[in-house]
């Protein structure tokens, strides 16, 4: 029910961030896709914890990289007007790790998620500076792009 509830904050934040038109269907893309990276993001960090011989995962453990810094600095200036703060609060599934998740990391990840939604639908115009409705073949491209850098 939430989920329903959040589309138009979705399809608004994709329209403000990027001039997109998305779907319920690219939001289930998209799910996907935050949950997956921030999988990826909690694994590394984990993996630095532990080369720090540390039990709990740090903020500075996770591999923020300096763009991804600065599309969290745009969320966090463009969700004032949408606030989709607290459905990315919920969208944020947690998975579960060998470490513990730090009070500080929790508290960031809607942030974190914040960010790589901004980077993910400027990439879409990035890879294609006229597209307005993202399709399967535009989100793989996109995904590709962070699989290779995240």
């Amino acid at each position: 029910m939430a989920e329903v509830m959040a589309v138009p904050r979705f399809e608004r934040f994709f329209r403000t961030a990027a001039g997109l038109d998305v779907d319920k269907e690219d939001l289930r893309r998209y799910s996907d896709f935050v949950n997956q990276k921030l999988y990826d993001l909690l694994v590394i960090g984990e993996a630095h914890a532990k080369a720090n011989v540390r039990d709990v995962v740090e903020t500075w453990d996770l591999p923020i990289t300096k763009g991804l810094q600065e599309s969290i600095h745009r969320f966090r200036d463009l969700d004032e007007d949408i606030e989709l703060k607290p459905i990315l609060e919920q969208l944020a599934a947690l998975p579960p790790l060998d470490l513990s998740i730090g009070e500080e990391v929790r508290e960031r990840l809607s942030e974190i998620v914040g960010g790589l939604s901004l980077a993910l639908a400027r990439t879409f115009t990035v890879l294609d500076p006229e597209l307005k409705n993202p399709r399967t073949e535009h989100w793989d491209r996109a995904i590709r792009v962070f699989q290779l850098l995240l």
